[in-house]
């Protein structure tokens, strides 16, 4: 049979699969005893080093996982978990070179990523835009800003809601990165790279036990590089040392630290034409280095101090404690003098201004309780818990002007918008900055939250298991608006949700190593939003917004170090709010649904042989509104969200010294916005690594990222902000072990 994957239903995509398993597994069985192959220094040398690596309790397998203990709270193997992940391993990161969360869901099915108004981590989960579902070691780390992978072991990305979990948001799904923590293993790691357009990077990783009962673990990164583009450049520095304490043979104690900044240009990327062609308009046609707006005022920079401790005693029998506490410190700012519409003739094209400093103080605690009980012949894994937070949060945004007379503004410039010529688009006006009391955002809020959850994993049998949870959310927001323009009577409100978060999902299992699933839940946004800066008094008192996804899927480890997977999905989204129309005074909720995302995704992971590793992945998505809300109708496409996205990444090592990779990513059309106005068309890029290792502490690299020089486009922030794809660009790197 064969299965044309592009012109399938997701439902004829899962029976596909699952009839072409026995096909698929034909032609492995020949490599069905191959042992695991470790990531990190040891890859190369599996043919005489068979160790498997451990970290943080979950076995990392080439490029697959097979254990995780985020996403239940409970050590879990992959093939019983209710709901679509995908893990980013290190080796992963090693070979494709991942340094952005952007690098990371390259090649992750049903996750893409956005522009950021070039200033800030953007992602879209099953068609929903967020810059807030990022986490660390399970705690939230929402504030906008671009993170790194230094200090990262790996990356987990879980699709559809988790509230019952990780709380509010998260609605299509979310990033968890697990750090690297001190853990006994003594090493030590320079790393340097080196590349196109002056990149210039320095990592460092140094462990080591300080006695049976004390370990540390310092990373470090130092980046300067430029870019592809005209006057942008990008500065990173970060440490994070961990301590790690056991106490007897049952308790630990980990603590860590973390410093990071990044200090950017803020690049907005290109406008789109005036004229349309074939039924929407598109990128301006221009070089790819050519810069919109002055680089040199458009500077942005975001730095952490965070602070972790987690407790862990286990009680024996399967009783596990477990206390995490993070408490961080958010420093950003940005400035940007950027683009907005080209004019009818396509001649000029108008440059606007505004910058924003944020600061956010976060405090989470969470406490999980973790046990094992039988009723009869069932078994339970029981996880009961509590999350308490708190966040302080200051916003404020000031609108630039120009100053005008200047000759580089054309007739019709006022002191907001700079009309320049398209064809020399990048300016240097003196800008002054202003909040303007009224648009501007002046405010701050307090946020705390109080959870308690239940869990319980259960067997029934050898074939059967069930997962079901609920979590309670007291969530308060107070919120202070400061404008000017404000009325006393607005300046001070508040908002309080009780959120009720279920989860449900039932495992069939027809054999140990693989199991089909049907699952379902619910996650909210409050009216805050997902950055707790956008109450309203009109708002304040609404519902939150509700997302629900129902979720079939099957996963098979077709052997200890190879899994595939697929899930076909729907994501319904509710309690949309629009103005009343008997008053536009007021905002009111819409009844049913306001968008829904059908999609299946499918993916393979890990080693076809004992030299071949690889990573596979399909994803179909029909992201459109369903009915119409405010200005936009009923049948409008999701912004950037492709209907078919496919990826693939090979590396195959031919001795113990020399390996190379390949990879392939394809995204069809996409819309930079819900306006359907401006599309993104589709594009297909490569990637190749070449790997050699010189001695057993000696090993280099070299990345070469879209190989054939492909011009795209993938992604934006608006229809006049358009991020076009870095060209050909190849980085050297070499890691050295002592």
């Amino acid at each position: 049979m064969s299965c044309h994957l592009l012109s399938r239903t997701p439902l004829a995509i899962a029976l596909c699969l699952a009839i072409a398993g026995p096909a698929l597994a034909e032609p492995l069985a020949d490599a069905a005893a191959a042992t695991v192959q470790p990531d990190g220094a040891d890859r190369e040398r599996v043919y005489h080093d068979l160790d498997t690596i451990r970290v943080d309790g979950k076995r990392e397998r080439g490029y697959g996982a097979e254990r995780s203990s985020t996403g239940t709270r409970t050590d879990t193997p992959l093939v019983d978990v209710p709901q679509a992940v995908s893990v980013v391993s290190q080796g992963q990161i090693r070979d494709q070179a991942i340094q952005s969360m952007a690098d990371a869901v390259r090649y992750v099915p049903g996750i893409g990523a956005t522009q950021g108004e070039g200033n800030r981590d953007g992602l879209v989960f099953r068609g929903n835009s967020s810059t807030a579902d990022l986490f660390i070691d399970g705690m939230r780390d929402d504030v906008q800003y671009y993170r790194d992978t230094y200090n990262i072991e790996r990356i987990e990305a879980f699709k559809g809601p988790n509230a019952m979990i990780f709380g509010r948001g998260s609605p299509g799904g979310l990033l968890n990165r697990v750090t690297k923590v001190a853990d006994w293993t003594t090493r030590r790691e320079l790393g340097l790279q080196a590349g196109s357009w002056d990149k210039r990077r320095l990592t460092a990783d140094v462990g080591q036990a300080i006695g049976d009962g004390t370990a540390f673990r310092v990373t470090g990164v130092y980046e300067d590089s430029d870019s592809y583009r005209d006057g942008v450049t990008l500065e990173r520095k970060g440490v994070n040392p961990t301590f790690a304490i056991r106490i007897g043979d049952a308790t630990r104690i980990t603590l860590g630290y973390e410093y990071f900044k990044d200090a950017r240009t803020a690049d907005r990327g290109v406008p789109s034409d005036s004229v349309a062609s074939g039924g929407t308009r598109h990128p301006v046609a221009t070089d790819a280095a050519t810069f919109f707006g002055d680089p040199d005022r458009s500077p942005t920079w975001a730095e952490v101090n965070a602070f972790n401790a987690l407790v862990e005693h286990d009680f024996g029998d399967g009783k596990v404690l477990r206390n995490r506490t993070r408490y961080a410190d958010y420093d950003k700012f940005y400035q940007n003098v950027f683009p907005g519409s080209v004019n009818a003739a396509g001649t000029t094209v108008a440059i606007a201004a505004y910058n924003n400093a944020t600061q956010r103080r976060n405090l989470f605690n969470q406490t999980d309780f973790v046990f094992s009980a039988d009723t009869g012949d069932i078994a339970h894994k029981i996880l009961v818990g509590a999350e308490f937070g708190r966040q302080d949060t200051d916003n404020l945004r000031k609108t630039g002007r120009f100053t005008l007379p200047d000759p580089t503004c054309l007739a019709g410039s006022s002191a907001t918008s700079c009309i320049v010529d398209l064809a020399a688009p990048t300016i240097s006006v003196p800008v002054t900055f202003a909040n303007n009391g009224t648009s501007d955002a002046f405010n701050s809020g307090v946020n705390k939250f109080a959870a308690v959850y239940a869990q319980d994993q259960i067997e029934f049998s050898e074939h059967w298991q069930a997962v079901i949870g609920l979590r309670y959310d007291r969530f308060d927001v107070d919120f202070t608006d400061r404008r000017a323009a404000t009325a006393p009577a607005n300046r001070h409100l508040s908002s309080s949700d009780d959120l009720l978060s279920p989860r449900a999902g039932l495992i069939w299992k027809p054999v140990e190593n693989a199991s089909i699933y049907a699952s379902y839940g619910i996650t909210y946004l409050p009216r805050s939003g997902e950055q707790l800066s956008s109450l309203t008094p009109n708002a304040q008192s609404l519902d939150p917004e509700e997302f629900r996804n129902y979720e079939i899927g099957a996963k098979w480890d077709l052997r200890p170090d190879l899994s595939a997977s697929v899930a076909v999905y729907r994501l319904d989204r509710s309690n949309a709010s629009v103005v009343d129309p008997a008053d536009p005074a007021r905002l009111v909720l819409l009844d049913g649904d306001s968008q829904r995302i059908e999609g299946a995704e499918l993916s393979l992971a890990g080693n076809l042989t004992r030299q071949w590793q690889i990573i596979a992945s399909y994803a179909y998505q029909d992201a459109r509104t369903v009915r119409a809300v405010g200005t936009t109708p009923a049948g409008r496409t999701l912004a950037q969200s492709p209907e078919h996205s496919l990826s693939v990444w090979n590396r195959y090592d031919f001795s113990p010294k020399w390996g190379a990779g390949l990879g392939a990513i394809h995204r069809s059309d996409s819309y930079a916005s819900i306006s359907n106005a401006v599309t993104l068309e589709g594009y297909t890029r490569f990637d190749a690594a070449v790997f050699y290792r010189i001695n057993d502490n000696l090993r280099a690299q070299l990345n070469v990222e879209n190989l054939f020089d492909t011009d795209y486009f993938p992604t934006a922030h608006s229809d006049s902000n358009i991020t076009r794809g870095a060209p050909r660009g190849a980085y050297l790197s070499v890691n050295f072990t002592f």
